[in-house]
Order: structure tokens, then sequence, then C-alpha cells
């Protein structure tokens, strides 16, 4: 499927994201590992997450279908899942991947975990690691999946330093930490995404946080109760709109809903920094996660060097981020942004590629990126099956000179099924072609 945008609409009106994808994965996961039944409103109908049920029902976890996004999950408690049939096949998840890493290391049986083509590139020694010092035995050719997790007697209580600021590692350690005697502590370089951490402890799950040290603290053994969420808008699906409204939108937009979790919003801060013009309205308290609305004008925007405090809390949002710095009035630097090489593509070549083909001038390095704002023309782009590469260049396209061309977007609909819809109901046309 190709995607033609033609550029030069401009935007109006609001509209809603779909849920969380973070928070939807985590809201399966746990409620699969508690001790009774719970109702999900919100869910992320995505593929990522509809991977995610799928491999818990193939360990025996009823997860029903009640409505859209609406689902019914009957946990088996932490020692209830059985041993899967067959290979867990979690698509394009590297979510799924990680997280079930840290719930299948304790168990007691055997299971294999495999994705698709990109998913099996991508690298999980970060995960593998402190899973096995702590007594699991998971391993994978070159630490890729597929990965093999045999069964476990115990795992153990550990003390572990985080290299590099992961809240997917940070979560799956402390979902093994769930079956091990003792205290658990996991140190953090810089904080991430902290949905692990409220949800587990709304769920009775002793767990503690000092921000100060960015130090997380789980007693062990500890059972879960079940927790029915409200899953607020995606704030990553949001930030194309926000992007998309700063560069098209006189009159403003609103995204309604959204999440705006402290360990979420750093791509709003970069914005505001460029000198995006975003309110937060209507904000409100939503299962523990705070919710707001978002209303956004167009604004010019001015280069910035990004502050290297807030590149772990918008890690999933830098390729918009590149299409803002592309947009913007100077030299826009970004640094320490290294982890972006090992999402569903290369970020960083493929969106540096992409932008120079749109007559951007822009350079990389191992872990940094230099834009410099500039107008842009039409162009012939693959996304490599990136979902958050394809809605980046379809934001791109609303500024360029002629239309844009945009190859390998099937994956959009892992984050965000229905967003070419969702798009036409501000006034952005994204014509959908056959290849």
């Amino acid at each position: 499927m190709q995607w033609l945008i033609p550029g030069g609409a401009a935007l109006s009106g609001s509209l809603q994201v779909p849920g969380d994808k973070s928070i939807s994965h985590r809201a399966l996961m746990f409620n699969a590992l508690a001790n009774g039944e719970a109702q999900i409103d919100g869910l992320l109908e995505g593929d990522d997450c509809l991977a995610t049920a799928r491999a818990l029902q193939a360990m025996g976890v009823s997860i029903t279908r009640l409505g859209t996004g609406q689902y019914h999950v009957h946990g088996v408690g932490r020692h209830g899942l059985a041993a899967p049939t067959a290979p867990l096949d979690l698509g394009n998840s590297g979510t799924s991947m990680r997280l079930f890493c840290g719930i299948l290391a304790p168990q007691r049986f055997a299971s294999t975990l495999v994705g698709d083509r990109s998913l099996s590139r991508r690298p999980m020694a970060r995960v593998i690691r402190p899973l096995n010092a702590m007594g699991a035995q998971i391993a994978g050719k070159a630490n890729r999946p597929p990965l093999t997790v045999l069964p476990t007697e115990r795992v153990l209580a550990v003390r572990y330093g985080m290299p590099v600021a992961s809240a997917q590692v940070k979560s799956a350690i402390l979902l093994a930490a769930l079956y091990a005697d003792g205290e658990t502590q996991v140190s953090e370089p810089a904080p991430t995404r902290d949905h692990t951490e409220r949800m587990l402890a709304a769920m009775g799950v002793p767990i503690a946080v000092d921000a100060d040290r960015h130090l997380i603290s789980l007693t062990g053994p500890a059972d879960l109760q079940p927790l029915s969420v409200s899953v607020p808008g995606d704030p990553s699906s949001a930030m194309f709109f926000v992007v998309a409204a700063t560069l098209a939108a006189p009159s403003g937009v609103t995204i309604r809903g959204v999440g705006v979790n402290p360990t979420r919003i750093g791509a709003l801060e970069i914005l505001r920094h460029m000198g995006a013009r975003i309110e937060i309205r209507n904000r409100r308290d939503v299962g523990g996660e705070p919710v707001a609305d978002l209303h956004v004008q167009q604004a010019e925007l001015t280069a910035i060097d990004v502050p290297e405090a807030l590149v772990p809390l918008a890690i999933d949002e830098f390729p918009v981020l590149f299409v803002a710095a592309a947009n913007a009035r100077g030299v826009t630097r970004f640094n320490a942004i290294g982890e972006l090489r090992h999402k569903e593509s290369d970020r960083i070549a493929v969106m540096i590629r992409g932008l120079r083909a749109m007559g951007i001038t822009c350079e990389e390095s191992d872990d940094a990126a230099v834009i410099t704002g500039g107008p842009s023309r039409g162009a012939e782009i693959d996304a490599e099956d990136d979902h958050r590469i394809a809605m980046a260049f379809a934001v791109a396209g609303l500024t360029a000179s002629q239309p844009l061309i945009l190859a390998g977007t099937e994956t959009v609909a892992t984050s965000f099924p229905g967003f070419v819809t969702s798009c036409g109901s501000l006034g952005w046309t994204i014509e959908e072609m056959s290849k």
C-alpha cells in the first residue's frame, strides 16, 4: 500500500486518537496475571496489542471482546499460565517481546517467542542479560528473536543498574521480580515512562519509587489484584497531529482525551521550546493516569539544541520531531538519540534519507542528527515498514511543494488503525493507492 499526500491542506476540527499502546499492553498482561476478573475500556485494537492478547490466550487466559475497545480479562494468577503448544507470535511488537520475557522467565514450562522480519532483527541482549542474571534461561541467535525461554525453578531478586534508559527492560525485570523472594531494585540512568510502576501499585504490588535517585524497588513474591482500566489516548499517536497542527492549522486543532503522564510528554516540551502553541486543557485523572485535551495552533518554529534530559521522555516521537525541525528556522541538533537505531527500523538513517529526498539539509552520526530547516519538495519515500516513520512523513507531506508518495505504510495499523480516516476528519487528505 502506498499513500499520496498532496500537501497544502489547512487543518481544523477535533479528534480523539486511539488508546495508549503502552498502557494497553500492560492492562492485558498484568490482568492476565491477576487473581480475578477485570474490564479494559479504550484498549488500542492495533496489531501489536492484539498480538499480546493472542499470546495470553494461547497460555490459557480468557480474554473476551465486549465491543469496540472493550475487553474482559479473566486472570489466572501468577502461577496459572499454561504451556503454549506453539511458538508465541508477537508480530512487530517489541514491547510484547520484551515484557513477555519478564513474564515467562520465572515459569516452569518452556516457551518460544517469535516475530515478523522486522522484530527478528531487533536486539534483545539488554533484556536477556538482567533476566538471566536473575536465574532465567533465555537465548536467541545473536541475542535476536526467535527467543527460547527454558523452564526455571525460581528467579532471584537482584539490584540492577540499567546501562540504557528503557521502560521495556525495566518492566521486564519488575515482572520477573513478582516471582522472586526479596527486594529487587532497578536504577535508571534517566527517567522513563512509569506506566508499569503506576499499574502494579494500583494492583496491590509492594513497589516503591525514589524519583530523586531514579530507583524502583519491588518486594516479591507478590500477587496482583485485578484492575479495571480506562485507557487514555496515546500521546505518541497524538504527537503526529500536534506537529501537523503546528505546521498547518491556522484556526487550531483539538485532540481530546490524551494521556499527559509526565514521563510521556517530553516531545510536547521540545516543541514548546521551538515555539509551538500548545494548550493543555481540561486536565483530569482517569484510573491513576493524568489525561487532558490538547489544543494546538499553527506557529513559526525556531531551531534548538534538543535538551538531552528530554530524550528518554520522547523516544518514540523523534521521527515526527525531525519533521518539525525540517520546518523550523535554523539548525536543530539532536544528541544522545542512538536508541532510535534499534527500533522497528534504523529511525535516524531512514528519516535522514527521506528528508534529504525532500530537499532538506541534514546529517547523521552514531547517536545524533543535525537538521537545517527549509522548504521541501515532493518525493517518493519508503517508510521501510515502520509505522512511526510512515506517519511522520505523512506530516512532512503537508508542507511539501509537490505531492509526496509514501511506500511501506501497512504497519501503521500496529499502533494507529484508522489513521488515514482521522486525518481526513481534519481536512487532511491522504489517498491510499495499490502498488
